[in-house]
């Protein structure tokens, strides 16, 4: 090839090149022309209209919290409860001297049906539901309504005064939706929790009302109220109003942390001061309920009380009601130096006035618990720590 030749070549290799590269950068700036024309050539409508459901799609997603996904998990398992029971109660005129000439003869109690109502929830998928004693635990009748819209007769299956706890059981052919419980020796005061129920009965066979709070306290003792003992309860300010008993309190993730049982109020209406037995002793309740029907109460200390005269207390000085009579050989009360005139002031830091109190307070605690007992001896305080034993005989508390 002459030199002529390769010039040739050459040139024709560079324009075919440059034809080339030519050629892509125009449709490059063609297609760039027509995706602005395009941009251009959209409805202001259209490019308004995505944008508004961009911002409706993350404002729903920073809708749903802890606390909404919770509701979605626990609601279903939430019941109401309607609870038919026979109460005792005697005509107002039969102390009336007048009246009660024309009632001679009828001593007897009168009953009457009395209708009340409360929540519950599931705790397992055939049909057991936890409640409180006060409201079910005297009925002779149990219908539970569910979230669904339907209702199911329910089975007392036992009931314990003491902690106020009752369980129920529906029959169920399918699964049921139920709860589990958290440790509520983990419960942190401070962190959220969520109130179920049904207050007031406003809401039968529907959703369960949701209200919402913090953990307020934990271990609050309130002391013997109504035959019941509520010890070690958790408060809280989510606001709990009647019908809102035996309904679960909820901690963020969905668990059970207690039963709303309580509250304090002197209006007769939520303050924000309510409290809820907590998971692990529903746990233990529940346990016994399931088993025999009954809790073992069989708490033994050894001591002989009575309640003294008022009259002859406030005469002597003494500050509380309840004497020892006699300390049983070898019990818990004689190891702890119990003595006969002993008088019990207070057990574990809660004051007591009369036997029912100081049998409610040691109901609570089982065999093999320490406590302190501050007695009043000789004109002085004693305090006395007692190791409880297991029930042998009767005559003792």
């Amino acid at each position: 090839m002459n030199l002529q030749t390769l010039i040739r070549t050459t040139m024709q290799l560079t324009l075919r090149t440059a034809l080339l590269f030519g050629s892509i950068f125009t449709l490059s700036a063609c297609r760039d022309q027509a995706q602005s024309q395009q941009f251009k050539d959209a409805k202001p409508q259209q490019v308004e209209q995505t944008s508004r459901d961009r911002a409706s799609l993350n404002i729903d997603q920073s809708r749903q919290t802890a606390i909404t996904n919770a509701v979605k998990v626990v609601s279903p398992a939430v019941v109401s409860i309607n609870v038919t029971e026979l109460r005792e109660y005697r005509d107002p005129f039969f102390n009336d001297p007048f009246f009660s000439q024309f009632f001679r003869g009828r001593t007897e109690p009168q009953y009457q049906e009395v209708k009340s109502l409360g929540s519950g929830f599931l705790i397992s998928p055939d049909g057991y539901i936890v409640t409180n004693d006060h409201v079910a635990g005297n009925a002779t009748k149990i219908t539970i309504a569910f979230p669904d819209g339907s209702k199911r007769e329910a089975q007392l299956v036992g009931t314990d005064r003491i902690t106020d706890l009752a369980l129920l059981k529906v029959e169920t052919d399918k699964a049921l939706p139920y709860l589990s419980f958290a440790n509520s020796d983990e419960v942190m005061v401070g962190e959220w929790v969520i109130a179920f129920g049904n207050p007031f009965g406003l809401f039968e066979a529907t959703q369960p009302t949701v209200t919402v709070g913090v953990v307020s306290g934990v271990n609050r003792n309130l002391g013997p109220t109504q035959g019941h003992s509520y010890k070690g309860m958790i408060q809280t300010d989510a606001s709990i109003n009647s019908g809102n008993s035996g309904g679960p309190l909820m901690n963020a993730i969905g668990q059970v942390i207690g039963v709303n049982t309580v509250i304090y109020t002197q209006s007769g209406g939520s303050v924000g001061v309510g409290f809820a037995v907590p998971a692990n002793k529903v746990q233990e309740v529940v346990g016994q309920l399931k088993k025999r029907g009954s809790v073992a109460r069989d708490v033994y200390t050894g001591l002989q009380v009575q309640d003294m005269n008022p009259y002859v207390a406030q005469q002597y000085g003494i500050p509380s009601l309840i004497l020892v009579k006699g300390v049983q050989r070898n019990s818990p009360a004689a190891k702890a130096g119990f003595q006969s005139n002993d008088v019990i002031l207070n057990i574990n830091g809660e004051k007591v006035t009369n036997q029912e109190e100081a049998g409610l307070q040691l109901a609570g605690y089982r065999a093999g618990e320490k406590i302190t007992v501050t007695v009043w001896r000789e004109g002085r305080e004693v305090t006395l720590s007692m190791t409880l034993g297991r029930q042998q005989s009767q005559g003792a508390m």
